[in-house]
């Protein structure tokens, strides 16, 4: 790990130019997991928040999905925030995003408010969530309940806590194989990874098992649970109000 480069939790990489190859790299199936995702989003979908869009992978697949959709895409990291601009500028979809960089976890305490708006079809994210502990995790479903038109989702793309040791060590191994097959080692691509400092309400990750993640969903107030897609330690779940 390039201990020499201090980045948030989220950004991953200590070049940020590096996150969108070696993320698909370092997670199996990356773009299936991200596209199953935006399957679950109405096409009919106007008002769309992206809660730490990174560099704005997820929120480029949603706009492309939504053809009518204005996406408010929120990130702590003034370096991914530059890099996702970057990627829309080259795009006819610039026009319909709208960038605010602050910390979700914030968000989920009562600020920022007139900042994010409300009254959203839909709420997503990616990679994110799971460096918030349980209790705020539990904090900002709720939010993200109340902020949500009757009949809105969300849906959450993220590493979750396997149910056994030998779960665990048969991801393990899966990714190192995944990681072969991209043309690359999981030993070299933790070498570009950078030292990860806790910022705002994110710090390292902090896992909670599936089963967790749909509690709290119905515990919030959330009609429907699902898990549209889950492989071994990553899983799409979320549901509607």
């Amino acid at each position: 790990m390039n201990q020499s480069k201090t980045i948030y939790p989220g950004e991953v990489f200590a070049d940020t130019k590096l996150f969108d190859r070696g993320i698909r790299q370092l997670i199996p199936h990356y773009d299936l997991m991200l596209d199953t995702l935006v399957a679950c989003v109405s096409i009919d979908a106007h008002r769309i928040l992206d809660l730490g869009c990174g560099t704005g992978e997820l929120s480029l697949k949603l706009l492309k999905h939504c053809p009518n959709a204005k996406v408010m895409a929120v990130d702590y990291s003034p370096r991914m925030l530059e890099m996702a601009k970057s990627k829309l500028e080259k795009t006819e979809f610039l026009e319909r995003i709208r960038f605010i960089q602050g910390d979700f976890g914030a968000w989920a305490n009562g600020d920022m408010k007139k900042e994010i708006g409300t009254n959203f079809d839909a709420c997503v994210s990616s990679l994110a969530i799971h460096h918030l502990t349980d209790e705020m995790k539990y904090q900002l479903l709720t939010c993200i309940g109340k902020n949500l038109r009757n009949g809105g989702c969300f849906w959450n793309a993220d590493p979750i806590l396997q149910e056994s040791p030998q779960l665990q060590d048969i991801y393990g191994r899966l990714r190192e194989q995944w990681t072969i097959s991209q043309g690359s080692t999981i030993t070299k691509v933790r070498s570009q990874m950078g030292n990860s400092q806790a910022q705002g309400h994110s710090g390292q990750d902090r896992l909670a098992t599936l089963e967790t993640h749909l509690t709290m969903l119905s515990s919030v107030g959330f009609k429907t649970v699902a898990v549209p897609w889950r492989f071994f330690g990553l899983a799409v779940f979320g549901g509607w109000v």
